[in-house]
């Protein structure tokens, strides 16, 4: 999957980070160290970290990614990033 977005809340700049919806790629969310919940009353699962976004940024432009773009959207602050393919 060469795209991703990641989200936090304003407030919440210091974590935890969303980093993925229940079909983000199962290595990626391995190597964030992201863990897949269900808030109760949703029909969908989110993977989420206690890292900053800054954090998690630095750790997938390790392994290919890159920004693309950035906008806050009320209360949260969204990044989506793309990996070239291989």
């Amino acid at each position: 999957m060469p795209y991703m977005l990641i989200s936090t809340q304003i407030r919440l700049e210091t974590g935890p980070t969303n980093v993925g919806d229940e079909y983000s790629d199962p290595a990626v969310m391995n190597y964030l160290g992201a863990r897949k919940t269900t808030m109760l009353g949703n029909n969908f699962s989110e993977y989420h970290v206690d890292d900053p976004p800054r954090l998690v940024l630095d750790k997938l432009e390790k392994i290919g990614f890159r920004v693309m773009t950035m906008t806050g959207v009320g209360q949260t602050l969204v990044w989506c990033l793309h990996k070239e393919g291989e």
